[in-house]
């Protein structure tokens, strides 16, 4: 059996972008991903020092590869993407081995 996939990947935001702008705008994210073949779930968190890290569950590298690929060229992810401080981002994907709800 193969499994899922978890997409991770940490940011912070640009100078100046406010938290709750920041998650408004994310909210696009959702219809973005829930969209795209393979998606299972996302999950959006923030530390206190400003470390965002999104976790996206999709049920193969292939799928999570593919929607990585076409999100920076989604429209209505703009204002989204243009509030991440590009060079802070990492992404990593690894082989889902616990999940609990």
């Amino acid at each position: 059996m193969t499994k899922h996939t978890i997409e991770t990947v940490t940011f912070k935001l640009n100078k100046g972008v406010s938290r709750e702008a920041f998650i408004e705008a994310a909210q696009a994210i959702n219809d973005f991903v829930s969209k795209r073949d393979g998606f299972v779930s996302r999950r959006l968190s923030c530390s206190d020092d400003g470390l965002w890290i999104e976790h996206i569950e999709w049920t193969t590298l292939a799928a999570a590869k593919s929607a990585a690929a076409e999100i920076g060229n989604e429209p209505t992810l703009a204002a989204c993407m243009k509030a991440i401080d590009g060079p802070s981002v990492t992404m990593h994907h690894t082989a889902l081995e616990i999940s609990m709800n």
